[in-house]
């Protein structure tokens, strides 16, 4: 169990900056998101 816990903190870094999204985290970027679909 502390093996997966420790996987995942390691290989996702919800704090990254990724391209493929705007130069926006992953936490950031589904905040966006699910933002500009409420305002649909």
């Amino acid at each position: 169990r502390q093996d997966i816990f420790d996987y995942i903190e390691m290989f996702y870094n919800p704090k990254r900056r990724h391209g493929y999204a705007n130069r926006l985290s992953p936490v950031e970027f589904e905040r966006q998101y699910f933002s500009r679909q409420e305002s649909v």
